[in-house]
């Protein structure tokens, strides 16, 4: 007898696949799954920018795994990497334990680095999931100053750094995002960059670039702190350097040794460190970025891209601020009464995250993926893979622009469900 899903019926996994959206969804997931709710795809083939659905229909995927997949979709270099691991017979997971594999990107890791980083560079692996990278930056900068405070420099100032109590250390490190993607995709000016430079230098405080969601060419640069010219004291990676697997690391420069000592216990470390095929998947896909200019590709493409949605600017009235960097934009839509949801109430028609949301539900409809960001959940965001075609990317901003006109003529439908077949 088949298995039997929550309502009774027989429920196998080709069945489910087969109706699309699992109908047993509701009961099995949680609805926090929000991003999984909102794109009601069940793929089942995946190449480069295409996703295929269970449905037949396939769609250009702008999402690319939260900027993961900077290759897209099943790279073959991606697949030959995993495949010579796995036939090799080499153990697979060894926490961390020096191997070929783990030598050999690391080696491309540096490669990819700056000089005056690479020449001076220690690597630390760490768990795989969204915080342990970070949490090991912290543990590593206060480990080596002494000094507990760490900032964000999306709230620094230029006096943050002396802004504390009488008799009180600055702070260990800043930590800098050069593109806020999660507050609305929001780059931090270059000039700002080499200020906040100078000045933790100045103070003696540790400067730590977050590359998880910019790194491996996704803005224009290999690495986005590239763009202003500085030298970060430290690097937190994750996303992009797996080549779609799960993988994260610390680089940082030699004498910030703190958390060397074997007894001192290592926040974000984990079991799951240096994944032997998330290693292979990582070098290779670190190579071929840097093999074959994809930064370049990126920046001007990207700038492209750019350039029309800031046209839809001039055009439709619900759009407004258009920002970004590379292949990475934010369009931010506006309502008519200049109304925002709060995450509390969601996003209702007629505000700034409804019309949002209206447009990721037109843009599905049109085969085209993208996600929604920002506190206000009001900003559309691309994020395609470098390997994007320019006439791919045609391909992309016309049904976005498509999309933006059906929701700027008229009124979100909340209840709206994804409509007619994608031609092939």
């Amino acid at each position: 007898m088949g298995a039997r899903g929550p309502a009774g019926g027989a429920s196998t996994p080709a069945c489910a696949a087969k109706e699309g959206a699992s109908r047993f969804q509701p009961a099995r997931e949680p609805a926090a799954r929000t991003y999984a709710r909102a794109l009601p795809v069940v793929p089942v083939r995946a190449r480069g920018l295409t996703i295929e659905g269970a449905d037949g229909r396939r769609y250009l995927d702008c999402v690319s795994g939260s900027g993961t997949l900077v290759l897209g979709h099943n790279h073959p270099v991606v697949l030959e990497a995993i495949r010579r691991v796995l036939d090799s017979g080499a153990p697979l997971h060894v926490t961390d334990l020096t191997t070929p594999v783990e030598d050999a990107f690391v080696t491309e890791l540096l490669r990819t680095l700056p000089p005056g980083l690479a020449h001076h560079a220690r690597v630390r692996f760490c768990g795989p999931t969204g915080t342990d990278p970070v949490d090991t930056a912290v543990a590593l900068v206060r480990a080596a100053t002494g000094r507990t405070r760490v900032i964000a420099a999306a709230d620094a100032h230029p006096s943050v750094l002396d802004d504390r109590e009488p008799g009180q250390a600055p702070p260990a490190g800043l930590i800098l995002e050069a593109v806020r993607s999660a507050a609305g995709v929001l780059p931090t000016p270059d000039a700002r960059v080499r200020r906040l430079r100078a000045l933790t230098t100045e103070r003696a405080v540790l400067l730590v670039a977050d590359e998880t969601e910019t790194g491996v060419g996704r803005t224009g640069a290999y690495w986005a702190f590239e763009h202003s010219g500085v030298t970060p004291d430290v690097l937190v990676l994750s996303k992009a350097i797996g080549g779609s697997l799960p993988l994260a690391a610390v680089v940082h420069r030699d004498g910030l040794d703190g958390l060397d000592d074997p007894h001192a216990g290592e926040p974000g470390a984990g079991a799951f460190r240096g994944n032997q095929l998330a290693l292979a998947a990582g070098a290779a896909t670190l190579a071929h970025v840097r093999e074959h200019r994809l930064a370049a590709h990126a920046a001007a493409l990207g700038h492209r891209m750019l350039t029309r949605l800031r046209s839809l600017a001039e055009e439709f009235a619900c759009v407004g601020e258009v920002r970004g960097r590379g292949l990475m934009a934010g369009i931010e839509l506006v309502a008519p009464d200049g109304t925002s949801d709060t995450p509390a109430r969601g996003a209702r028609p007629g505000t700034s995250a409804g019309l949002a949301a209206a447009v990721r539900r037109e843009c599905l409809r049109r085969g085209l993926i993208v996600d929604t960001t920002g506190p206000r959940a009001n900003v559309v965001r691309l994020l395609p893979p470098l390997i994007v075609t320019e006439e791919q990317m045609s391909a992309v901003l016309d049904r976005l622009a498509d999309a933006v006109q059906a929701v700027d003529r008229r009124p979100a439908d909340p209840a709206a469900s994804p409509g007619e077949r994608i031609p092939r």
